[in-house]
């Protein structure tokens, strides 16, 4: 059975940082894309980041240049550096994991989801 489980989320000050993690049990790191999502209150989930096979990463034009996507297979854990973090980053952050590859930052590719972390950001 696939399990995610994040954590790291929190309340910040616009400007600050905050690294999620995301634990994976039961998954194979290379079986496909993964990813972060997020979803703002009244607002559709959207693609953050997502890394490839371990190597192709792609990410939101709202967040290039200040999140980054990495990965630790030997430690079945999947990251999101969160830098000059802004309120409209504000949301609940989901890791997803998919059973193929391509089109990763579409969250119909993924099939694998946790539960969530909220992030806060404030002005």
């Amino acid at each position: 059975q696939v399990q995610l489980v994040e954590s790291g989320g929190g309340s910040v000050q616009t400007g600050g940082s905050l690294t999620l993690s995301c634990v994976v049990s039961g998954y194979t790191f290379s079986s496909g894309c993964m990813g972060w999502f997020r979803q703002a209150p009244g607002k559709e989930r959207e693609g953050v980041a997502s890394i490839e096979r371990g190597t192709f990463r792609m990410y939101a034009v709202s967040v290039k240049g200040r999140f980054t996507i990495s990965q630790d297979p030997a430690k079945n854990t999947l990251h999101l550096q969160m830098d000059s973090l802004k309120p409209e980053d504000t949301a609940m952050y989901y890791c997803a994991a998919a059973r193929s590859s391509g089109a990763c930052l579409s969250e119909i590719v993924y099939y694998y989801w946790g539960r969530g972390t909220q992030v806060t950001v404030s002005s």
